[in-house]
């Protein structure tokens, strides 16, 4: 049994060098040198997310008794996943804590707070996605609005192809080569075809 520590931004071109340093500095704090990091490179929309996954695998094996957390909305940005992750390992006897929200929680008033800051977490979500959109429509209608540009970002699939031979899945070569997992599927689905063509 060990303390796991997930850490989780939206990109890959993010740094999540402010939080570990947080979580770490409450880990030493707390007396505990062992914990078990898992990072996370993705959007907190779903919970299609490697580290995160493999954080519940080891839940799930009762290797875990303690996740500590950032910030409660780096688990989940959906009130529901939130609320059902939550739920679903404090019934598991777990200690969730949140270090910069300074709260552990456990038991009803741990799960009722957890909803009042997952829902105002959603929300936020909700009004940063509604500004984007109304700024895009503002530009769209001044004719300065380009989109995204066609093939902007290319990826080796030599790489794709080591990085898949490793045994790593597509959302996991996708956050390790930030690109899309269409571009993913592309590459793999090119080198199958070489492959077919020339298979000496």
């Amino acid at each position: 049994m060990t303390t796991a520590v997930y850490i989780r931004v939206s990109t890959v071109g993010q740094n999540e060098a402010g939080q570990r340093a947080e979580i770490e500095r409450w880990l030493s704090g707390n007396g505990i040198s062992d914990a078990q990091f898992f990072t996370d490179k993705k959007t907190g929309d779903n919970l299609d997310r490697p580290a995160f996954k493999r954080l519940q695998k080891a839940v799930f094996n009762g290797e875990i008794k303690t996740v500590v957390v950032w910030k409660l909305d780096r688990l989940a940005r959906s009130l529901r996943d939130g609320i059902n992750v939550l739920c679903d390992w404090c019934d598991k006897g777990l200690r969730v804590v949140s270090v910069t929200q300074q709260i552990d929680f456990n038991g009803a008033l741990g799960k009722m707070l957890a909803a009042v800051l997952l829902g105002i977490a959603e929300m936020e979500q909700q009004t940063r996605r509604e500004r984007q959109a109304a700024g895009i429509a503002v530009a769209k209608k001044a004719g300065k609005y380009k989109g995204r540009k066609s093939g902007a970002v290319t990826i080796d699939a030599n790489r794709v192809r080591e990085l898949d031979a490793k045994g790593l899945t597509v959302e996991e070569i996708q956050t390790a080569l930030n690109c899309s997992r269409a571009s993913v599927y592309r590459a793999l689905a090119s080198t199958a075809a070489k492959i077919a063509q020339h298979p000496d």
